[in-house]
């Protein structure tokens, strides 16, 4: 069985929404040292939660997921994992299983000993390419997919998470948001020193370029369905970045192909982000913040208290109105922290995860019937969408309460993922 921290507490089934919230008054006090020590790992996996140490039922199998993974760092493991390159990334196409217990919102990984796939999060099997022959087989697994199993959900993680943290990562969020496309990891040298915060900013900085490319890349596989982004923490400054080249190269919506831009705890200063926006579609971006988030916190401070875009809190007038300005969808996502960071809510909540995968995998009316066949048969552009509603959903999930539909959107349940803020 899976070891799980009381953070995990809620219904019988493990699905129930994670509402604990943090109390200075209700909480025990922290050594200093030890509260700073936390707060810096926030971007990390808990510690504790997912842990395997004895069990498992026999007889059930394994959940695979085939992932491509571009890396920039050195090595996966070791000191090289959080130095960059020198010759360029690194390709490869890896088969990563899921246990078939598997709880919703945890990463199963042994406490000691080698990974049991009956228990954890293992690799299957791996093959390294090179860039050509990423794209060739990119094409190749996207064809014969029809409608929105023809995207790709490209995931970049944050600081201070490892190789294994970032692969695993992705599989939970597309194994528990049931994501039906292509999932694609970039990984850049985030380093695993607590304190070594501005060696990563400088990593994120020179992996810009190499995300820019794949983004290029991505954009011009035969009959790709869209492209939409998941990253979290300084992964989302990577992020957007490397949308800013492009749409700078003449492409800010990659060839037509961009879909959801979601920012999980955007580590971004506010005029840096205002800036990156002003080249790019904000219609794109959701920013998914948590006014419970210590991580981001303490990055504000480090950065002589120059505001964080995941910082901001909808409920304060001020923030709320500077939010709305950005033309950006927003989603409040305070009532589902969990643990004493609040920095990892996206991916470890349960019914926050399952939002993320229905908001990508949602079906699209104007290629719902196109087959990917190497770029014979192109998404015809005679059919526009209608818009997706706010707080859209998971299929069969129940709408909250008072929960407002955009104008002229279907008629869909709506998410257990808050509804965008209101703009003011």
């Amino acid at each position: 069985m899976a070891y799980r921290s009381s953070s995990d507490a809620g219904d019988a089934d493990g699905t129930a929404p994670l509402r604990r919230h943090l109390c200075g008054l209700c909480r025990p006090a922290w050594p200093a040292h030890l509260l700073v020590a936390l707060i810096l790992s926030g971007c990390a996996a808990n510690a504790l939660t997912g842990i395997s140490f004895f069990g498992g039922q026999p007889g059930a199998a394994p959940h695979t997921h085939l992932v491509f993974v571009v890396s920039t760092r050195k090595s996966d493991a070791g000191p090289g994992a959080n130095q960059m390159r020198a010759d360029g990334a690194d390709y490869s196409l890896q088969i990563l299983s899921v246990p078939p217990h598997h709880k919703v919102g945890e990463i199963e990984r042994p406490m000691f000993g080698a990974p049991d796939p009956s228990k954890d999060f293992v690799e299957i099997s791996r093959r390294e390419l090179d860039e050509q022959s990423f794209r060739n087989e990119l094409a190749t697994n996207i064809s014969g997919r029809i409608g929105s199993n023809r995207d790709v959900l490209l995931y970049v993680h944050g600081f201070n998470t490892s190789y294994d943290d970032a692969r695993f990562r992705l599989a939970q969020i597309v194994e528990d948001g049931r994501f039906g496309g292509i999932p694609v990891l970039f990984t850049w040298p985030s380093s695993d020193n607590l304190l070594d915060y501005e060696a990563a900013r400088e990593s994120a900085t020179a992996s810009r370029d190499t995300l820019a490319n794949l983004l290029k890349d991505l954009s011009e596989v035969p009959d790709i369905g869209k492209i939409h982004i998941l990253a979290h923490s300084m992964g989302t400054w990577l992020s957007m970045e490397a949308l800013r080249q492009r749409a700078i190269a003449g492409s800010p919506d990659l060839n037509g192909k961009l879909g959801i831009v979601m920012l999980a705890a955007p580590d971004i200063d506010l005029s840096v982000f205002r800036e990156q926006l002003r080249l790019l579609d904000p219609s794109h971006v959701s920013v998914l913040i948590s006014a419970h988030d210590k991580a981001l916190s303490l990055s504000e401070t480090l950065a002589g208290d120059r505001p964080r875009v995941g910082a901001l809190d909808p409920r304060k007038p001020g923030d709320r109105a500077v939010l709305a300005r950005l033309g950006v969808k927003v989603y409040d996502l305070s009532g589902e922290s969990t643990g004493l960071i609040g920095h990892d809510t996206y991916a470890d909540a349960p019914d926050v995860v399952r939002s993320i995968g229905a908001q990508i995998g949602r079906p699209r009316v104007q290629d719902e019937d196109v087959q990917a066949v190497l770029g014979q048969k192109p998404v015809s552009t005679a059919v526009t969408a209608e818009p997706l509603p706010q707080g859209a959903a998971a299929p069969g999930g129940p709408a909250p309460a008072g929960a407002p539909a955009a104008p002229g959107a279907t008629t869909t349940p709506a998410s257990s993922m808050p509804a965008p803020v209101p703009a003011q």
